[in-house]
């Protein structure tokens, strides 16, 4: 950042740590030592650039900054400075010796220099006051060559490819071309590169906020070409840069405030990179050096990368949008794909980046190898404060090895494929690119930009379905054309349905634009239904059936127990048996071969009926259960009678015997799929000394579902694989892996009581002996000590200025809270490397619904639906989700239900009921904005008969049309309804008189109707209307004591409105 007027703080805790860094991998590389004995972040792989001499074994390093040049924005020089400094300062001398730093400023910047004196452990320092006296200027110079000629080899390392210009620069140049002879100038590039390309904890931090800034730009950017695709604008790839560009610049407030992930962003150090190149209609160019031309935005293959920089740290992304893409640019697409996932398992710790060009090239060459060709000729470069660290090309060539903890460029393309069938000129030469920040670590690479990556995501289809080349949509698209003719219809309408034409146009827009894009949803799911249950995979989505499982009671005779011999009931609840006397033997019975049991009396005698399992018998669960053999013979019962008190005994025996087995088999079912997550990998001795705690854990936060006992707070630790939570007042403890984490949750406190993170997890655990797959730690955010009744505390406080002083602290108690939580979470994530990312619900959009018995506000996050504040918890990811259907949808209704079915079919539906009628559009917005194809319909559906009727035979349902029928269900039942509501509105006794009188004129059809003349003879006979209407206004009059004549037609005229 340019130094201006502002106060500059500069960090001296970060200046020293970093100097010493510096400094000692300077002198390990001077005298030829493995930097491995001195810093693990440099071992094994670096000893081969140790030996290379990274700084050539000078005695001093010299960087001199002058003018701000904004033609070259990326020098070493400046690097070096941002990098210890925190600022770029112009007019500045850094000399680099043994044992101190010098320093060169102006007098007026030496009081900001003077910060870096504070703390303990420092680097020795020296600071020169530059002055406007050419003398003063000329010695302080001297003296610094002074002490670059100590020592008895006088190498001087220099930056001597970074350009210097300025008043300063010309002044030092002076001086120093009179001593230049004695001094050996080397090149120090290498070195400078090697110590700036592995970022530590805090860099790393910036650098993912560069990435989110990156991400959520190129989201803002595909839905810009979206919308100039769909709408056939014309726009020039350097105007629609521009456009893109002025989205950070002018810093667009509706825009950034939508982006929840960067809220905490300081948009004053806030940079692009380069300005946004952008590509289309055949003209391809992968260089470095390319820019976005004049030609328009061709509606083909359109290219895009854009960076930004943070706080001096760059990051980069790219992106190709297809438009009506083929099958053959869809297979190469996701043939890039497949070579960026496998170039992210090889960029680990200690890999040589010319061996991993190799075996990415021969990854290529096996798969495709007619695209080897066309495949770039570098993977990318080191990036961080410089956008382009050359010495970290990832071409073949390269002989450094990679380290944990450096940031790439990850470049993946083709360039200049052919696509022989397009009619179009410029679409028959086409290229593709996916371009990434990734950061290296131990195992293998990170993604630190997101989304946007996925064949879904990037593809868009505008042609009818007579010109789609799948023969799939085809068929499926043509009911489409009764839609358009009915728009088309309404269109030519005279009536309109608002006051502006712009109006209706924009509501209908919008409308037809979702429901397009649900049309396009149902397509690709039948397909995608299609493909996922043909006949060759049936086997494999067949239902899962119950297995039949023995019991053995007793291994041998000798195992009976000796009371046999007396041939009485035993119930031996050791071996869970019963043994029953049967025509003088001792047979023994598991008890899981029971049914039931019964016992009567009758006079003396006591009746004990044992019912056992058979075949064919109705046992009120779902499925029958299974037998070795169903044709062989089975006892069905046995009755025994007796006078001995002694049968209720063993009746209560037995009765006590089957629950205990129906407990134990129940609890083994919980456990069937239960997966063994594995240990938990404590922090490592030399990473934690004796003694003490991890350094990142949360206190005092208690955990649901709760500890076994007194509910108690508790710590909340991050280790090497994962978390553990245990509490000082107990010996049980928590452990939870990263790898079982499969969604995390920070709901911050704004409007609740409480904040909290919520864990789901990929496979249930045992908790409180009990099976969860979710897991909450949370705190409560209101304070324990202020009391909101008045009473206690408050009772002594007046006035309004103790009540605002304690809203503020609240609000700032809140805000600490927040920050303490959600940077813990963020924490996890990075030490997951990887592995686990937050999720932050997006209360604005959430909904009020109930999904078990109590009311509760939903809240839509990136990857699921949530309810998170009180259990029982709803953790819905939407990546499981088939399709969504909503219900009780008709005019007259308060509320609808919503009901998400599951592509595992297996899996139960959830039902989300009572959702208010107002927010129905705004849950279709958030269903049609997350991609899930959602029907609806008026009434409630038998959601277990038709999941098992689709069970049955999934490939025959998709076959008859899938999920369609809801389509027709829905239509069906609207016709249904119209005709019900007609029917209602026949039913008020008015309407019907009236009815009738207007319909006088079909009495003549009606009599052809009747059959013989005694009909018509009544109909003679009977009294006319007149005479009707006669006798009902001398009955009201009897009835009230008033003249209806005497009522006004205006006053009779509002009482049939008011009747209506």
């Amino acid at each position: 950042m340019p130094e201006d007027k502002m106060e500059i703080r500069l960090d001296a805790d970060v200046f020293h740590k970093r100097a010493k860094h510096f400094l000692s991998i300077w002198r390990v590389s001077k005298k030829h030592l493995k930097l491995a004995n001195f810093n693990a972040r440099f071992e094994s792989s670096q000893n081969k650039e140790a030996n290379g001499e990274l700084f050539q074994g000078v005695n001093s390093i010299l960087v001199v900054v002058g003018e701000i040049m904004e033609e070259y924005p990326y020098q070493k020089s400046t690097a070096i400075q941002q990098w210890l400094l925190g600022y770029e300062f112009t007019d500045t001398l850094i000399l680099f010796t043994q044992d101190k730093i010098h320093f060169i400023v102006k007098e007026k910047r030496a009081e900001v220099f003077e910060q870096l004196r504070q703390g303990d452990r420092q680097v020795p320092i020296e600071i020169h006051k530059r002055s406007k006296d050419p003398s003063h200027n000329q010695t302080l110079f001297e003296q610094i060559i002074s002490k670059i000629s100590e020592g008895e080899q006088k190498r001087v390392g220099l930056l001597l490819k970074d350009k210097t210009s300025g008043s300063f620069v010309q002044e030092w140049q002076n001086v120093y071309k009179n001593f230049k002879t004695n001094f050996e100038e080397v090149d120090i590039a290498s070195g400078i590169a090697a110590v700036l390309a592995v970022k530590d904890d805090d860099e790393l931090k910036t650098t993912r906020m560069a990435c989110k800034i990156s991400t959520a730009m190129m989201y803002r950017f595909i839905n810009v070409v979206s919308s100039v695709i769909d709408e056939e604008k014309e726009i020039s790839h350097e105007q629609l840069s521009e456009d893109i560009e002025n989205m950070l610049y002018t810093k667009d407030e509706k825009w950034l405030t939508s982006q929840k992930s960067l809220q905490d962003v300081d948009f004053n150090r806030t940079d692009v990179c380069y300005a946004p190149i952008i590509q289309s209609g055949g003209v391809y160019d992968f260089k470095p050096s390319a820019q976005s031309n004049t030609d328009k935005l061709h509606d083909g293959t359109i290219l895009c990368s854009l960076g930004v920089r943070y706080k001096s740290y760059c990051s980069n992304i790219g992106r190709t949008i297809l438009i009506d893409p083929t099958k053959e640019q869809e297979k190469n697409y996701e043939f890039l794909l497949d070579i960026q996932r496998r170039t992210l398992e090889l960029l680990k710790d200690g890999q040589k980046i010319g061996d991993i060009y190799s075996r990415v090239m021969n990854f290529v060459k096996n798969k495709r190898p007619d695209l080897a060709d066309k495949f770039v000729k570098s993977l990318g470069h080191g990036m961080g404060i410089e956008f382009r660290e050359s010495a970290y090309n990832l071409t073949q060539r390269n002989t450094k090895y990679l380290k944990a903890g450096m940031v790439l460029n990850l470049f993946i393309g083709f360039i200049d494929l052919e696509n022989p069938k397009s009619t179009d000129e410029k679409s028959k030469t086409y290229s593709l690119w996916v371009i990434d920040t990734v950061k290296v670590s131990n195992s293998s690479s990170q993604l630190l930009t997101e989304g946007n990556r996925a064949l879904d995501s990037i593809c868009f289809s505008l042609k009818d379905g007579n010109e789609s080349d799948h023969e799939a949509k085809k068929e499926n698209e043509q009911p489409k054309k009764p839609l358009e003719t009915k728009r088309n219809t309404n269109r030519k309408s005279t009536v309109l349905r608002t006051k502006f034409r712009s109006e209706e146009k924009d509501d209908e827009s919008q409308d037809q634009r979702r429901k397009k894009h649900q049309e396009e949803l149902a397509i690709r799911k039948q397909a995608d239904g299609l493909a996922r249950f043909s006949e060759k995979s049936n086997e494999k989505t067949s239902q899962h059936k119950a297995v039949f499982r023995s019991f053995e009671s007793y291994k041998r005779d000798t195992a009976l127990p000796k009371e046999v011999k007396d041939l009485k009931i035993i119930v031996d609840s050791k071996n869970e048996s019963i043994i029953l006397p049967v025509f003088g033997f001792a047979v023994p019975f598991h008890i899981s071969t029971l049914k039931n049991v019964n016992k009567s009396e009758e006079g003396e005698y006591v009746y004990l009926r044992l019912n056992f399992m058979t075949p064919g018998q109705a046992t009120g669960k779902k499925e029958d259960n299974p037998f070795d053999d169903p044709n062989a013979n089975f006892i069905r019962a046995f009755t025994y009678r007796s006078t001995d008190p002694l049968l209720s005994e063993i009746y209560k025996k037995i009765i006590e015997l089957k629950k205990a087995a129906a407990k134990r088999e129940t609890e083994r079912k919980e456990r069937e799929d239960l997966v063994d997550q594995g240990k938990l990998v404590e922090m490592k001795d030399n990473k934690l000394p004796a003694g003490r705690r991890p350094t990142h854990r949360l206190s005092d936060v208690f955990v649901r579902p709760g500890l076994e006992g007194k509910r108690v707070p508790g710590e909340l630790e991050i280790h090497e694989n994962g978390l553990r939570y245990h509490s000082h007042r107990t010996t049980q403890k928590l452990d939870i892996l990263f790898s079982n984490i499969k969604h995390l949750f920070f709901q911050p406190c704004d409007n609740e009581l409480i904040v909290l993170l919520h864990i789901h997890l990929n496979n249930p655990i045992i908790h409180g002996k009990k099976k969860t797959k979710d897991i909450q730690f949370y705190r409560e955010a209101s304070d324990v000590q202020f009391d909101e009744t008045g009473n206690r505390k408050r009772k002594y406080r007046y006035g309004d200025e103790d009540e605002l002083g304690a809203e503020q602290e609240e609000r700032r108690r809140r805000t600490l809270l927040n920050k303490e939580f959600k940077n813990f979470a963020e924490k996890i994530a990075e030490l997951s490397e990887g592995s686990v990312e937050v999720d932050i619900p997006f209360r604005e959009i959430g909904f009020q619904g109930v999904p078990f018995r109590t009311n509760v506000l939903l809240q839509p996050t990136t990857e699921c639906l949530v309810h998170l504040t009180d259990p029982p918890f709803l953790v819905v990811p939407l990546a499981d989700i088939e399709i969504a259907h909503l219900e009780r949808v008709q005019f007259g209704l308060k509320n609808f239900d919503l009901v998400f079915i599951f592509k595992e079919y297996s899996r139960p539906p959830v039902h989300i009921n009572t959702i208010p009628m107002n927010k129905l559009e705004n849950v279709k917005d958030w269903l049609d904005s997350v991609d899930i194809n959602f029907y609806e319909g008026p009434q409630n559906l038998n959601w277990a008969q038709i999941m098992k009727t689709i069970n049955s035979d999934p490939a025959d349902f998709f076959e008859q049309g899938g999920w369609s029928f809801l389509k027709l269900h829905n239509e069906n039942e609207d016709s249904a309804a119209s005709s019900d509501s007609a029917s209602e509105y026949m039913q008020s006794e008015d309407s019907y008189e009236e009815s009738s009188s207007d319909d006088s004129s079909l009495d003549e059809d009606a009599s052809d109707v009747s059959s013989g003349s005694e009909s018509e003879e009544s109909d003679e006979s009977a009294p006319d209307w007149d005479e009707h209407e006669e006798k009902a206004r001398r009955a009201d009059e009897r009835k009230h004591g008033t003249n209806r004549g005497d009522e006004s037609e205006d006053d009779r005229g509002k009482s049939k409105k008011y009747r209506r």
